[in-house]
């Protein structure tokens, strides 16, 4: 429809450049319709076959040659043309250097520039186009590459959260049979949220935080009068949406090296709202695993590290650090 509508305006401007003053129909054929019908075949000739033809494929030699040799062939066919049909109404064509006229080679080198203008803007419109394809091409592939990395992100975090679950059940066996028994359902509906829930994208943040109270709860089971856990979430729907299970290994590490079998301890979990922002915040006990103990593979950590850079690039602010033997997580994240 845009093809139409150049052509029409082009095929229009004799009439509207020459408002009010006498036109004759066979000087504006002669003058301008004619080029404008071999312009409009070297722009589609370009467009549609040469220019995928042998330009995208770096034959450039032979695409100027077959330009070259149309743009002769339009040549002598439009001289031919004026002489035979239109003689009486454009006159003579133009001499040598003898002072009737422009000389000949100017003006056929006037002609062939014409013809460049349509031959440049056919590369121009499709070279644009092409871009645009390449760039939308690696744009849905490097969105199904990020899709591919979250899901497999995704899939490694819910067997690490499993099997540390599990040691944590394995633990209160033989200690607390009853314990073992409850935290076992409870870790059946933290797994039920985990496989069914979080597939998506983005879920409520109300979601996620009585996901993370549920597994609070289910991890208290298992540590000693010694250890003092708190947690704060906010109460209120903030209807924020947020990327799933991105806090989960936050508190599996405060549990994991923030408790002790023989020293009290304490945990103190808090999350905090502020429009589309969440800021949650732990901190705890500082009591480092030796190497030894493979109660955990420290994949959490640098899983969620890797989704928080894929998810939310330049939107998060996640830092750490330890102060009189206190361990403190603040993750920052803006979700719009």
């Amino acid at each position: 429809m845009s093809h139409l509508l150049v052509w029409f305006v082009l095929f229009s401007m004799p009439y509207v450049l020459s408002y009010g003053q006498e036109q004759e129909i066979n000087r504006i054929i002669a003058h301008f319709w004619i080029p404008l019908i071999f312009y409009a075949i070297v722009f589609y000739l370009n467009y549609f076959v040469l220019i995928d033809r042998f330009l995208f494929v770096k034959e450039t030699s032979l695409f100027i040659i077959i330009n070259v040799v149309v743009i002769i062939i339009f040549l002598l066919l439009k001289e031919y043309i004026e002489s035979t049909l239109f003689q009486d109404f454009i006159g003579k064509a133009p001499k040598d250097n003898d002072g009737n006229g422009p000389p000949f080679k100017m003006f056929i080198y006037v002609q062939m520039l014409s013809y460049m203008a349509p031959l440049l803007f056919s590369i121009a419109i499709k070279t644009t186009k092409r871009w645009v394809k390449t760039e939308a091409e690696r744009k849905e592939a490097a969105n199904f590459q990020l899709k591919s990395e979250l899901q497999h992100l995704h899939y490694q975090l819910q067997p690490h959260f499993f099997f540390n679950s599990l040691n944590n059940i394995y633990s209160l066996v033989d200690v607390s049979p009853e314990q073992a028994k409850t935290s076992i359902h409870s870790l059946s509906k933290l797994m039920r949220y985990m496989l069914y829930e979080t597939n998506m994208e983005l879920v409520p943040l109300s979601k996620e935080i009585d996901f993370m109270e549920k597994y609070i709860e289910l991890m208290k089971l298992r540590v000693s009068d010694k250890t003092e856990v708190s947690y704060h979430f906010p109460s209120e729907e903030s209807g924020i949406q947020i990327a799933p299970l991105l806090f989960i290994s936050l508190i599996e590490n405060a549990f994991k090296h923030g408790v002790s079998a023989t020293k009290e301890s304490k945990i103190e979990i808090n999350m905090t709202c502020n429009h589309k922002t969440v800021v949650f915040s732990i901190e705890n006990d500082n009591f480092p695993k030796k190497t030894s103990d493979k109660s955990g593979s420290g994949i959490g950590l640098q899983n969620l590290e890797k989704r928080l850079a894929l998810l939310y690039p330049n939107k998060y602010n996640f830092e750490t650090t330890v102060t009189d033997n206190r361990f403190l997580v603040t993750l920052k994240i803006e979700t719009t």
